[in-house]
């Protein structure tokens, strides 16, 4: 290998397409009649879940099929592609598939279908299983564990296996972890004949939302958006100093966020920009780790966000448009900051921009930028109140005058791109690359953006239903697959369109089967992660480990919460995103939700799961186990530890956000005035991150002083929690007396926060206070909104106390009991703006960077 260390060996496209599937798709790959089953098979899943998420169904009146069929139908496929396209081990066939193979297939396929064809027999009888219900459950328990030992890795069957124990080990433990068990009977009704485990929440979401979304994802990619999404981002910052690592920042956002792996992601983008980044200056160890970086944090990205958004919107109870909002401006500070990062590296190594294929003057090219820029701000303007008042003035019609709208705007961008000639991709193995021209480059792939933006108007203005609005974004999908190359070829005059009409069906077949293929490794960790669910609703070991956590912090939050993210980090090894964020969020939130309120900080819902989700992501990235920096290290050709130390310390910046968000909830869209304050939040937010990214890289124009690295931690810390330093000197809140609730809640608009102290008991009987946050939903009167939040209560004389609490609700799942007495209302203490303390902070800031400016030009 030519004095080169294993370690150090660059991999094949080839060999990263094998790495790719043995972690996401199986890497079994048999021929001939077997080949074309599991063809059918995954081919067969795909169009199946789309008429299940479509409105045909209900529109032509037969083939309704309802969630616990579906949930069924879904995991019998999982199970299938499972066993028979994932190798048992190393040493198992590639070209075949063994007997045993087979008959686990075969397990799991009966197993599962199972619960539809008896299913009348089931719903007659719960919770009084017969021995060929707990046959079933066992055989579909143990051929789940082995499917997700194969396809998922052996962390999480480890865990679900050692909850299993758990549940039936319980009168033989100590202390807190001691339970009263539970008998076969119960555990089969539990974990496989109800929707309490192994069918519940976590499988109901795979089935209902992110298969469309890998669905949509994956099409896309066939349809040439992946490589149009690398080109685009480096023609558009190739030219600048550390320009290919920059373009993988914003190519790994843009595929991150429809893409449902950090691996794939980083393969994809990393392929491309991982030996450009070598070839300009950066190292091989760096090169990796940005890209992982880079990778990684597309599944914080929204709008899928890893399938986790979907998650997050079931577990806190909120619309899908909400998790949106409020996840979106720390992904926007995580993404700005790594670009940060990359900008600090080039300085470092004195790097410069790549060749240009044109040249233009610079205030030409600003000013082309800005005026494409507001060109995409009027048109968006204008799409958005042009459809409302299409709404408004024709009704019904207005969805068909759209999709006609829809239809010339799409006939128009290929017509442009049919007028050009298509970019060929570049070669990163070629020893020289010029940067291409940004308008060029953009205009040959205008028309993916029409299916992305029929996504999110379904998603985030007419809110639809996540599964019926990536029906609606997958058929516009579908439709572009099929015709733009014809289109293309027509409007260019080519007379054989018999070719490129060919191609677009064998590309949508072939995503069909793809997205079948990767969803398996879902749809296995989302059920068997549903193991997990379950256990804890049997158990309550989700109070045990509220309990230990309080116990090992001595009840210091910040010990508390640096904990709990260890575990999160510790329990995503090895793990994909959706099974980390159920996984983490099933043990771990509750903790977080319950120890805060004891340390009267009333923390918003989403912001806990936010915490638990981004904790659960980095171990994509931690050493030994992070999968992701694998598949950098195997492109660049570096250590895969050192790509993931690396790689980690770049996403230290990420592992702060969620400690961040959980004191200042404004960082998440969450209690914010107005928009003066609004604008302050911003602002402070982007220069906290960039200082903070200045202080931990040691440099911001030049290296730093040491005593320069305290003050920029020093000024990050007053612009992201501003409010501590006021909180010195004046309480951030004051006690009402709980007389006074419902005038305060009459006060309180929907969506709005009210804090209330309440007395409750903990595991072990005693009495204890918390402060409990109520988001209030929509009434006439405080009473009307409380209601809706899911909060009813019950007032003699003075005292007030929980009369009744919605299942489900965000206030049950903040941990407020029927018979819970409220104590006092909480609420803002009239006092100056925080903000104030910025100003000297900004100052310290503009001296350092003054100071640095100095040292640089002496230098």
């Amino acid at each position: 290998m030519n004095g080169k260390s294993a370690s150090d060996r660059t991999l094949s496209r080839e060999e990263l397409e094998t790495m790719v599937a043995e972690a996401d798709t199986g890497g079994r790959k048999p021929t001939g009649a077997v080949a074309r089953l599991i063809f059918v098979v995954a081919v067969t899943w795909s169009i199946f879940q789309l008429w299940y998420a479509s409105p045909l169904p209900y529109m032509l009146g037969f083939g309704i099929i309802s969630d616990n069929f579906a949930r069924a139908i879904h995991l019998a496929f999982a199970l299938f592609l499972a066993a028979t396209t994932f190798p048992a081990f190393k040493s198992s066939p590639r070209d075949r598939i063994p007997l045993a193979d087979w008959a686990l297939a075969a397990g799991g396929v009966i197993a599962s279908l199972y619960l539809i064809v008896f299913y009348r027999d089931l719903i007659q009888r719960p919770g009084l299983p017969t021995t060929a219900d707990i046959v079933i459950t066992v055989i579909g328990v143990l051929v789940l564990l082995e499917a997700a030992r194969r396809a998922v890795g052996p962390a999480i069957t480890v865990i679900a296996a050692l909850m299993i124990a758990y549940m039936f080990a319980g009168p033989w433990l100590p202390g807190l972890l001691s339970h009263k068990g539970a008998s076969l009977s119960r555990a089969a009704s539990q974990m496989w004949l109800t929707s309490e485990g192994i069918f519940g929440v976590a499988l109901g979401v795979s089935t209902n939302v992110v298969f469309m979304f890998v669905l949509f994802g994956t099409l896309l990619e066939k349809a040439g958006a992946g490589g149009y999404f690398i080109q685009l981002a480096f023609s558009l910052l190739g030219r600048y100093r550390g320009g290919p690592a920059k373009a993988g920042v914003v190519a790994s956002g843009l595929t991150g966020m429809i893409s449902g792996s950090s691996i794939a992601n980083v393969v994809t983008t990393g392929t491309f920009t991982i030996p450009l980044m070598k070839r300009v200056g950066y190292s091989a160890t760096k090169a990796g780790a940005i890209e992982c970086a880079a990778g990684v944090n597309g599944q914080i990205m929204p709008p899928v966000m890893g399938a986790a958004a979907f998650l997050i919107a079931e577990y806190v109870g909120i619309p899908y448009s909400d998790v949106v909002k409020h996840a979106f401006f720390p992904a926007i500070l995580t993404y700005g900051s790594l670009f940060y990062i990359v900008d600090i590296e080039a300085m470092k190594q004195g790097m410069r921009g790549l060749p240009v294929h044109r040249r233009h003057p610079l205030m030409t090219s600003l000013i082309r930028t800005l005026m494409g820029i507001a060109g995409f701000i009027v048109l968006c303007g204008i799409v958005y109140y042009g459809l409302g008042w299409m709404k408004d003035v024709f009704g019904g019609l207005a969805s068909p005058i759209a999709a006609v709208l829809l239809a010339g705007a799409y006939v128009g961008l290929v017509a442009y791109r049919a007028r050009h000639p298509d970019l060929p991709l570049d070669d990163p193995e070629r020893g020289f690359v010029q940067v291409p021209d940004f308008g060029e480059t953009a205009r040959t792939g205008l028309h993916f953006l029409l299916p992305v933006g029929v996504l999110i108007w379904c998603l985030m203005v007419e809110e639809l239903s996540p599964g019926l609005s990536g029906f609606w974004g997958t058929a516009a999908l579908i439709l572009l697959l099929l015709t733009q190359r014809p289109l293309t070829a027509l409007l260019r005059g080519q007379r054989d369109l018999g070719a490129p009409w060919r191609q677009g069906w064998r590309e949508l077949i072939e995503g069909l089967d793809a997205a079948g293929r990767n969803m398996t490794t879902v749809g296995i960790a989302t059920a068997t992660a549903g193991i997990v669910v379950g256990v804890v609703l049997l158990t309550g070991i989700g109070l045990v480990m509220t309990e230990i956590v309080e116990f090992v912090s001595s009840g210091n939050l910040i010990a508390m919460l640096v904990l709990t993210a260890a575990i999160c980090i510790v329990l995503g090894m090895g793990m994909p995103t959706t099974a980390s964020y159920v996984v983490v969020a099933t043990l771990m939130a509750p903790v977080v939700v319950n120890l805060a309120a004891q340390n009267d900080l009333a923390v918003p819902l989403v912001a806990v799961h936010l915490f638990v989700f981004y904790f659960g992501l980095m171990a994509d990235v931690t050493p030994p186990v992070g999968l992701a920096a694998y598949a950098a290290a195997a492109i660049s050709g570096a250590d895969p530890v050192k790509t993931g130390f690396q790689g980690f310390m770049y996403e230290i910046r990420t592992g702060l956000l969620p400690f961040i968000f959980i004191f200042n909830n404004a960082l998440l869209m969450i209690d914010i005035p107005g928009p003066l304050e609004l604008v302050f939040v911003l602002a402070a937010s982007v220069l906290a991150m960039f200082t903070f990214v200045a202080a931990t890289q040691n440099w911001l124009l030049v290296r730093n002083r040491w005593y320069e690295t305290v003050a920029l931690l020093l000024i990050c810390f007053t612009l992201f929690r501003p409010g501590f330093w006021l909180d010195q000197i004046s309480e951030p809140f004051v006690d009402r007396p709980a007389g006074s609730l419902m005038a305060v809640a009459d006060q309180t608009s929907a969506g709005h926060a009210l804090r209330l102290r309440i007395e409750t008991q903990n595991i072990d009987g005693e009495d204890i206070q918390k402060l409990i946050r109520v988001d209030m939903g929509r009434g006439e009167t405080g009473a009307d909104r409380l209601k809706a939040a899911g909060l009813t209560l019950s007032t003699l004389g003075d005292k007030v106390s929980v009369a009744n609490v919605r299942l489900g609700s965000t206030v049950a799942k903040n941990g407020i009991l029927p018979g819970d007495t409220i104590l006092a209302v909480t609420v803002p203490a009239e006092r100056m703006s925080p903000y104030w303390f910025a100003i000297p902070a900004i100052l310290l800031y503009i001296l350092i960077l003054l100071n640095q400016r100095r040292r640089r030009a002496a230098a």
